[in-house]
């Protein structure tokens, strides 16, 4: 049908008008009664370190009505007192007026606490309310926060023969960025630090360790020591850790002898040791070079959610029975430039995560060599000597394991023995490479992978399949190796 110019411009006419008076539709304002409502019914902060103060909490205030209603007032109850903070819809401050808000909408109110320092041991409750006013009612909502004092050791320098971190209060790290000073902790030469069971230490951000003397940490199967980032508003974030939230520890090769025990290291290695590589844990060239006198000795620890390595070895000397490393952005275990390393009944595995990517790296690399930055090749070699018993290594990937001793040069020894391990891997044909009882590429049926659930059923193909041990006694469950009439393979 054909349609007349007239026709069209009486069509489109009509169109016009109808459009104009809908976009020109005044949105009424509701003047009295009416309700708003909170995306929950209490703004809770966890722990909060006196001193340190807290990070950012948010809540929405929504209108549920077809019309615009207007906050006349946002407010804390206590004011200039409270020890909470506001940004109301962008606004800085702990109070706010005439706030609109339209049909069917919200707005953000974020929150922060501080909290003054205290003598007190035990965490103590902070309250207080948030209060909307609108038409002549007052709508509020509680915010709670538990303050807990604790020991602050900022850019410092153990000095003392020995120190002693009792369990009493928590410990928290913190470097300011200030290079001329220590990166959070440091224990001098000839210095001794002890850590108590039960004791938490929390890391501020790019803080370390860093060990010259001696670190022991001496946590108990029931009352273990954790080192982890320090941002305690988990419900922010989805009560979820993030890898990077804290640098790492590093072992200098001047140091011997200290020792990990029931130690959970969590949610670390973003490079904060201004070394070439981020860690977990940095174990640097040992000048002594004996498996007899380690740098660093782990025993039942757990290594998790490193941002890079779990642990990296670069020509140290490790030894660590019972551990757990996993999800680790670069290698859980990487044996660099040879070494001296004993790792007995652990366990490495990576899956990735939404947070922590393996898609490029393999669980465990131990070469005797360390390659050029630049050119990728191998410019320094040195002498390894490394022994993986009862130890499954698994993963995502196809292979996840890398063995090279490539470009090796005359006088340079290499032995790697894999002693009634589990792995997932290749064909293995480097020479410096022994096995004994090996399970190749046999799934460990981990319980519960994605959930960090690395223990292993009955039916596994590591229950029963590894070398019997007299030492150690238990594993990182706690359960007892003596007595039981096959060992498996694994930290549980």
């Amino acid at each position: 049908m054909k349609i007349s110019r007239i026709h069209f411009i009486l069509v489109a006419g009509v169109v016009a008008v109808i459009t104009a008076s809908v976009s020109c539709r005044k949105i009424n304002t509701l003047t009295s009664g009416g309700i708003i409502t909170f995306s929950t019914d209490t703004l809770k902060f966890d722990t909060v370190f006196t001193k340190a103060g807290s990070f950012t909490n948010q809540i929405l205030i929504y209108n549920p009505q077809n019309e615009a209603v207007v906050l006349s007032s946002v407010v804390m109850q206590n004011g200039a007192a409270s020890y909470f903070h506001l940004n109301i819809d962008g606004l800085t401050g702990n109070s706010a007026t005439n706030i609109k808000i339209a049909p069917h909408d919200s707005i953000y109110v974020f929150a922060t606490v501080n909290i003054d320092p205290t003598s007190a041991t035990s965490p103590f409750l902070i309250t207080d309310a948030l209060i909307a006013t609108m038409n002549g009612k007052a709508f509020p909502v509680p915010f709670t926060a538990f303050g807990q004092n604790a020991h602050y050791i900022i850019d410092s320098a153990l000095t003392s023969p020995n120190t002693t971190w009792d369990n009493k209060l928590p410990y928290v790290i913190i470097w300011t960025g200030d290079t001329s000073k220590p990166r959070g902790l440091q224990i001098n030469p000839n210095c001794t630090l002890t850590i108590q069971h039960g004791c938490r230490i929390y890391m501020h951000q790019t803080a370390n360790i860093a060990v010259f003397g001696q670190l022991v940490a001496s946590g108990t199967q029931s009352d273990s020591i954790i080192f982890q980032g320090d941002r305690l508003d988990r419900a922010y974030f989805g009560y979820i850790g993030y890898p990077g939230e804290w640098g790492g520890m590093y072992f200098d090769g001047s140091s011997h002898g200290s020792t990990m025990t029931n130690t959970i290291i969590k949610n670390c290695g973003n490079g904060a040791l201004g070394l070439a590589a981020a860690a977990a844990i940095y174990v640097a060239y040992d000048t002594l070079g004996s498996i007899t006198n380690p740098q660093v000795t782990l025993n039942n620890c757990t290594i998790e959610n490193s941002y890079a390595y779990g642990i990296y070895s670069y020509h140290g000397t490790v030894a660590a029975t019972n551990c757990n490393i996993n999800t680790t952005g670069q290698q859980a275990l990487a044996i660099l430039l040879g070494g001296n390393d004993l790792f007995t009944n652990c366990t490495f595995a990576n899956y990735g995560t939404a947070n922590v990517s393996h898609a490029a790296a393999g669980t465990v690399a131990i070469l005797d060599y360390y390659w050029d930055g630049v050119t990728g090749d191998p410019v320094y070699f040195a002498n390894l000597n490394a022994v993986l018993r009862n130890c499954i290594v698994y993963g995502s990937l196809d292979s996840e394991v890398v063995f090279d001793t490539s470009g090796s040069p005359a006088g340079t020894t290499a032995n790697l023995l894999l002693d009634h391990c589990l792995l997932k891997m290749g064909s293995v044909r480097e020479p410096f490479v022994s096995r004994d009882s090996c399970i190749i590429n046999q799934d460990p049926l981990f319980k519960n992978s994605a959930n960090g659930d690395f223990t292993i059923p009955a039916n596994s193909p590591a229950a029963g399949a590894g070398t019997n041990l007299l030492s150690p006694s238990n594993n990182l469950a706690g359960n007892s190796w003596v007595g039981n009439p096959k060992t498996d393979i694994g930290c549980y």
